[in-house]
């Protein structure tokens, strides 16, 4: 009698069932077994001592690997135990059963060799989804945001030094310390980010041109900025509660919570001399302060010294002698979220003892509600229940509670690490950031989304961390960030946050746990995009409600896209899809034609280029400047890509007094040119447009 197993093997071959299978040689055959095998090591390494690294990125790479390895050998088990059965069967004759029995054996070790063991769940749980553009994009160029960034802006070597001793003297050298700041730069800086925003040649035009684009937004028609209106500088100070302060005269004290990152005062100096000295503003008609805390000694003195008509908030009435005016409460609850109470609690500050009040709603301070415009400036930073910390978070210090506790529920971690709360980490899950940014008023307020990250950190209460990665080399993040589009603006800063604190890193805060967690970007998906909203919300209890939608009015009218969210192309080059012309998702602009190094704060007194006649011009143009004093001047051109296309005066010495020079262009094309004047350390550019 024909053994059956043997007519199937016969067979296959003709049937062409095995074709184009080789065999595996050599190490190759060895090749994958072993890197899931070290892999397999490299997690249990990882793991055992601290669970929460499952979801840093190092580990995760690892295991698809490490799965694989498992179902390899646990293929080659039960295969060895199906083919010692056949064996078995074969020796009592009962071919058919052993037959099936081969055929089954073969169809497991197909299966296991071959699986790709980086399955659907695990993709949706480990890896973020698609880095193409989501949403709309929004601004005066949409998906714009202009990144600044200058090393001299801050000084290299701060040691972030002080004493225990509560009191603050000279030996100091913390982070926020004029000294330790370089105002002139940081004024430039944020002149520069304005034009580049806007694409307007003078400070002037840029702010007509961002108050014009919201009021037109809001359906107050294109009109600028009217002298009755109020504005709102929303700080973070983060570390202003307890016992961090003097109150004597609200001065830092000096204990580990003394260099704690937060909003820069000298970036706050640089919108007020914007606003008020180059827009106009009335003084008594802009507001400055983070409500929930108190306005710091330093900051006050900075700011009062040249503007003291300023309002500048604190939260408790009791300072009132020391110029600074309590942010007092709204009258209503004008917050709902759309968590509807499945998820945010109010709670004790115990992971031992949740409370189970459900969160429904928040008042908030009444100048939010008063304000006409808003600017939000935070320091960018990890944080570790958010994974980061900008604009969405910096409101967790507007409503009137007693601390954002009840809110914690909503973000990916809410009692941090390993604090004994469940985690929130993934996809598709309630986020109370899109919420708050897409409230009417802490949301809809909001004039100028500019974050600050001079002295940017790892978690929100980190001091200052120095960058290590291209093209900060081991120096302070010395940069800002402005848009009009507050998910583009966040999607860029999580980028550098993500780059920069990795695992990986040598840092003695483990601030690659926090940034790292998967789900820290799920609020800017949604955010962007209401298809990524969840479909359904789980409570504390795990008990499933059906999700209606973001409504933080309770009017029943859902969020629209808030802005657009995707990953630059790769970290060296911070590209996005308006840059490389594949999508209509982010731009980043690096403005960066000249360095703007010591330059004094008076240099405007003593060089002005005043502009270029007639303009457009064909085939020259006269420019004029004036120099109040002698000076090297350089004049050169360049094109609307940033490259130099040529030098019209180059290092000339000429007196005080003022200039005409003749220019022609015959050898460029037709187009939009700026005309860069560098006198001294002052530098001022115009636009010219040169038609043929």
């Amino acid at each position: 009698m024909t053994n059956p197993i043997q007519q199937f093997i016969k067979i296959c071959p003709k049937t062409g069932a095995f074709k184009g299978l080789k065999p595996v040689k050599g190490f190759a055959r060895l090749f994958l077994p072993l890197a899931g095998f070290l892999a397999l090591l490299w997690v249990l390494f990882r793991v055992i001592s601290k669970p929460s690294r499952i979801n840093y990125p190092c580990v995760r790479a690892a295991m698809p690997f490490a799965s694989g390895f498992i179902a390899y050998i646990a293929g080659l088990f039960l295969t060895a135990l199906i083919f010692l059965k056949a064996k078995k069967l074969l020796q009592t004759a009962n071919y058919w059963i052993a037959s099936l029995l081969f055929v089954l054996g073969l169809g497991v070790t197909v299966i296991f060799q071959g699986l790709d063991h980086t399955t659907e769940a695990s993709i949706k749980t480990f890896t973020p989804p698609s880095h193409l553009p989501f949403g709309v994009a929004k601004g005066i160029y949409p998906g714009r945001v202009v990144w600044i960034h200058d090393p001299e802006a801050t000084n290299e070597n701060c040691t972030l030094s002080h004493n225990s001793d509560g009191i603050t003297n000279e030996s100091d050298d913390s982070w926020f310390l004029k000294k330790n700041n370089n105002q002139a730069v940081i004024d430039v800086m944020l002149s520069k980010g304005l034009k580049a925003l806007t694409g307007q040649i003078s400070d002037t035009a840029a702010w007509n041109g961002i108050f014009k684009y919201y009021n037109n937004g809001r359906g107050k028609g294109e009109v600028g900025y009217q002298s009755s209106e109020k504005i709102f500088i929303k700080t973070n100070a983060t570390s202003s509660w307890g016992g961090n302060f003097n109150t004597n005269n609200l001065s830092k004290r000096e204990n580990s919570y003394f260099n704690i990152s937060e909003t820069s005062p000298q970036i706050v100096l640089a919108v007020l001399r914007q606003l008020i000295d180059t827009l106009g503003v009335p003084q008594n008609m802009i507001y400055i302060g983070d409500p929930m805390k108190h306005s710091y000694k330093h900051s006050y003195d900075m700011w009062n010294t040249e503007y003291p008509d300023v309002h500048y908030l604190d939260h408790d009435a009791s300072y009132s002698a020391l110029g600074r005016e309590q942010a007092l409460f709204g009258d209503s609850e004008v917050i709902f979220y759309s968590d509807s109470g499945k998820i945010l609690r109010t709670y004790v500050w115990d992971p031992g003892r949740p409370g189970e009040d459900p969160a429904y709603d928040d008042r908030i301070y009444k100048i939010f509600e008063e304000a006409d415009y808003m600017i939000n400036i935070p320091m960018l930073k990890g944080h570790r229940r958010a994974g980061m910390t900008a604009f969405a978070k910096n409101h967790f210090g507007s409503h009137t509670r007693g601390d954002a506790s009840h809110l914690h529920n909503g973000l990916v971690w809410p009692e941090e690490m390993g604090a004994g709360r469940p985690a929130r980490e993934g996809y598709g899950l309630y986020r109370i950031q899109v919420d708050l940014m897409g409230d009417e008023i802490l949301g809809g307020k909001n004039l100028l989304y500019l974050m600050d990250a001079l002295w940017a950190a790892d978690h929100e209460l980190g001091s200052p961390k120095k960058f290590q990665t291209a093209p900060f080399n081991n120096d302070w993040m010395s940069s800002i960030f402005l848009s009009l589009d507050p998910v583009a603006i966040e999607s860029v800063g999580y980028d550098f946050l993500q780059n920069e604190f990795t695992d990986e890193r040598n840092n003695s805060d483990g601030a690659g746990q926090y940034i790292q967690m998967n789900g820290v970007e799920d609020y800017l998906h949604q955010a962007s995009d209401p298809s990524n909203w969840p479909d359904s919300i789980l409570d504390a209890d795990g008990i499933k409600y059906p999700f209606t939608g973001y409504d933080p009015e309770g009017d029943g009218t859902l969020l629209a896209s808030l802005g657009t969210h995707e990953h630059w192309n790769n970290a060296i080059d911070k590209k996005y899809s308006r840059n490389l012309g594949t999508g209509e998702g982010i731009e980043l602009v690096e403005p960066s034609l000249v360095s703007v190094k010591n330059i004094a704060q008076n240099i405007h007194d003593k060089f002005v280029l005043y502009n270029n006649y007639p303009n457009p011009f064909n085939p020259s143009t006269t420019i004029k400047f004036q120099l109040k004093e002698s000076s090297i001047v350089k004049l050169s051109v360049y094109d609307v890509a940033g490259k130099l296309v040529d030098i019209i005066s180059d290092n000339e010495y000429r007196s005080a007094g003022t200039y005409e020079v003749k220019y022609r262009a015959e050898k460029l094309s037709s187009g939009v040119y700026f005309l860069l004047m560098e006198a001294n350390n002052y530098s001022q550019t115009i636009k010219m447009v040169y038609l043929k």
